[in-house]
């Protein structure tokens, strides 16, 4: 009997790592696969164990590599690595650029993939569109990469890495990504749900009109990571793959709020349009780094979901203060 394919979430206990969890159980029983998590910060909460209850979870620095040692010899080398873990905020990064980039680079996670004897696992990492310059509109994936800010330069440090050191990868260049709460909400503030609670309680507020994103539902980011697993694991042909995954719309910060504005009912004139240029957030951040999303649409075959459906989609979940 084929044993099951192994799955492992690096930075399984965060947002997008919990949608990645929820999307591989779905298919648990057609793919045959063993799911596994890796948390840092916080132990995986009671409610997130109870939604998955075969899961295993291990603690992991990635810093220092510490706990890739018991993986290894509880859940065995994985098949499958989705690398979720990050210092994400583009300030907390700039304040400690040696902290982002122990933690951004996963170099302690590749050398323990390598060391693996049975191993060609398929390593699927989160990458930004913050490592593009922000210039122009839509990057292509072989545009150059002249990142403002130590995020966005973590980031493109990432991907030498494994270009570099891996023969078996896809790079996935993520822009905002938004949708409903996870299985265990997570602590940190999710873009739609905020621009919801400061529009519902009649605050005024100020909206950026010249920065622009293109922001990926995540479902349709799982969707990616599922159809790049489920094909390694089928037909076990190596890849080395970059794509941009972001949402088919080019939107400006003032757009979002509108359209959560449109979608709830609330009234526009809450909605204040500023300049980017006219707030210092402590760190650079790029004007426009919308993306071409095509070739994430031809190799996988994923049609992201429109930023106002993707919203809808949001709000449904949401119960309305």
């Amino acid at each position: 009997m084929m044993r099951k394919k192994r799955v492992l979430v690096v930075g399984g206990t965060g947002y997008l790592g919990q949608h990645v969890l929820q999307g591989f159980s779905e298919i648990q029983a057609t793919t045959l696969c063993d799911l596994a998590l890796t948390h840092h910060s916080n132990p995986p909460p009671p409610a997130l164990l109870t939604a998955f209850p075969h899961l295993l979870s291990f603690h992991v620095d990635l810093k220092t590599g510490q706990g890739f040692q018991a993986i290894s010899q509880t859940f065995g080398p994985p098949d499958v690595v989705i690398n979720c873990a990050a210092l994400s905020v583009p300030r907390a990064c700039e304040m400690d650029p040696a902290a982002a980039m122990s933690v951004n680079v996963p170099s302690s996670l590749v050398n323990w993939l390598l060391s693996l004897e049975e191993s060609n696992s398929l390593l699927i990492q989160l990458s930004t569109d913050q490592v593009y310059e922000g210039a122009k509109s839509f990057y292509k994936e072989d545009d150059e990469t002249v990142p403002v800010n130590v995020y966005g330069k973590s980031k493109v440090a990432a991907e030498q890495f494994i270009s570099e050191k891996c023969s078996n990868f896809a790079i996935l260049r993520s822009s905002i990504i938004f949708g409903p709460q996870t299985v265990s909400p997570v602590p940190k503030s999710l873009p739609i749900q905020w621009i919801d609670g400061v529009l519902s309680k009649g605050n005024a507020s100020e909206f950026f009109h010249d920065e622009f994103r293109c922001p990926v539902y995540v479902k349709d980011v799982v969707a990616a990571i599922l159809a790049l697993s489920k094909r390694w694991i089928s037909d076990g042909k190596q890849t080395r793959l970059l794509l941009n995954v972001g949402g088919p719309d080019r939107v400006s910060r003032l757009h979002m709020a509108e359209t959560v504005a449109d979608i709830r009912g609330y009234n526009p004139s809450l909605i204040k349009s500023v300049s980017a240029s006219t707030v210092d957030r402590g760190v650079k951040s790029p004007a426009d780094i919308s993306m071409d999303i095509t070739k994430l649409v031809q190799t996988l075959a994923v049609t992201p979901t429109s930023f106002r459906d993707g919203v809808r989609l949001t709000l449904s979940t949401e119960v309305k203060s």
